[in-house]
């Protein structure tokens, strides 16, 4: 089968390091692992092709570069009006048979091809993105972002949502909301695996991810400062870089802990494996303003890593941790709690070993991204 993969988001390297970049790439993974042929079509590469994707063709549209911001979303909405062209020219030299596409702010014209061609068309939906662009960044056409989407939505075969919150918003947009269906993340438990214990001191707390405001990392600092005053046998891996790097290091300054955090910066997808083996335990602290409608990679990369993990109980969270059985969940906001939680986790070494291997044994049996894909597949033929 030929697979059109489409991702028109100026914001997403499809080789990139970002959560978005590892997603996209964990999926065209998991296509040709099931045989298919698959063709990317892409407005942005973000650098080399992963060594276990060299032979993927590649198409590359357009990628708006202007600074104005109504300009850049004429610019985007004609670059997405190129893939067209290209499905045009692959489906005349060797078929489609069906395209994928993440869904984009200004992408439309995939799903209008798929339909008028009579070609599946998967949408995979992972944020409310008008909402998303309107309230982080600069919305300058709203109805029109409204417009597409609803178009896209309207046009596919099945919307594939990350979280319950998600599904809600594609659902309005959509003018057949049966369309709309609820497929989490996952995770390559291939790349991801437990890895020997680590030495057992320090006692290493770790965070994968992008410094971000709505990670929650200053909560983590303060929980931080608490452990290690009554116990300076701990420490903190930050794997990842961000806007809030500055900010977070002036934190750590203040709160006198600067010795006790390692930070990686911005690394490969293939090198987080080696890092998720130096944890202890692993958290996800988010806080609890906003909406919580992500389905975070990062725990299920905990997870099948065999790591303990302590997580806010917001939004997915409970759920993707089966209300505790698979995790630690706490109080979003509260340094205290979380500090205590992974006191407690250090000192009972029984259930450290349970819960990494209760999420593992979890991982491989129902979120590996092979898994996922084949779900999505099979949504794209009962439809």
């Amino acid at each position: 089968m030929t697979v059109a993969y489409v991702c028109t988001d100026p914001g997403v390297p499809v080789f990139g390091r970002k959560g978005a970049s590892v997603h996209v790439q964990a999926v065209l993974a998991a296509l040709q692992r099931r045989g298919e042929q698959v063709q990317l079509i892409t407005a942005r590469t973000g650098g080399p092709v992963p060594p276990q994707l060299a032979d993927l063709p590649l198409h590359q549209v357009s990628r708006a570069r202007q600074t104005d911001p109504a300009a850049r979303e004429v610019a985007t909405q004609q670059a997405d009006a190129e893939v067209t062209q290209v499905l045009d020219h692959l489906h005349a030299s060797a078929g489609v048979d069906l395209v994928y596409e993440r869904y984009s702010l200004w992408g439309r014209a995939a799903s209008a091809w798929a339909r008028d061609h009579q070609v599946p068309h998967l949408l995979e939906v992972n944020a409310p993105l008008v909402a998303e662009q309107a309230e982080h960044r600069v919305l300058v056409d709203r109805a029109g972002a409204e417009s597409v989407a609803a178009a896209a939505l309207s046009a596919t075969t099945a919307a594939l949502c990350v979280s319950d919150p998600v599904a809600d918003w594609a659902r309005r947009h959509a003018t057949d909301p049966a369309r709309v269906h609820i497929l989490a993340n996952g995770v390559d438990t291939t790349r991801i695996t437990p890895g020997p214990p680590p030495p057992s001191e320090p006692f290493t707390i770790g965070f994968v991810g992008t410094l971000k405001p709505w990670h929650g990392l200053p909560i983590l600092l303060d929980a931080l400062a608490l452990v290690l005053a009554d116990d300076p046998g701990y420490r903190l891996l930050l794997v990842g870089d961000g806007p809030e790097r500055e900010a977070l290091v002036a934190r750590a300054e203040q709160l006198g802990i600067v010795d006790a955090i390692e930070a990686t910066g911005a690394l490969d997808p293939a090198d987080i494996p080696s890092q998720l083996h130096r944890m202890h335990v692993a958290v996800a602290p988010y806080p609890a303003d906003g909406d919580f409608y992500f389905s975070p990679l990062k725990l299920y990369e905990y997870l099948a890593a065999g790591l303990p993990t302590v997580a806010s109980a917001v939004g997915t969270l409970p759920d993707l941790l089966d209300h505790g059985r698979l995790g630690v969940l706490v109080e979003p906001g509260q340094p205290r709690k979380l500090a205590d939680a992974i006191t407690a986790l250090r000192q009972d070494p029984e259930r450290r070993h349970h819960l990494g291997q209760t999420g593992r044994q979890e991982m491989v049996r129902h979120h590996d991204w092979t898994g996922v894909v084949d779900r999505a597949l099979s949504l794209a033929r009962r439809s």
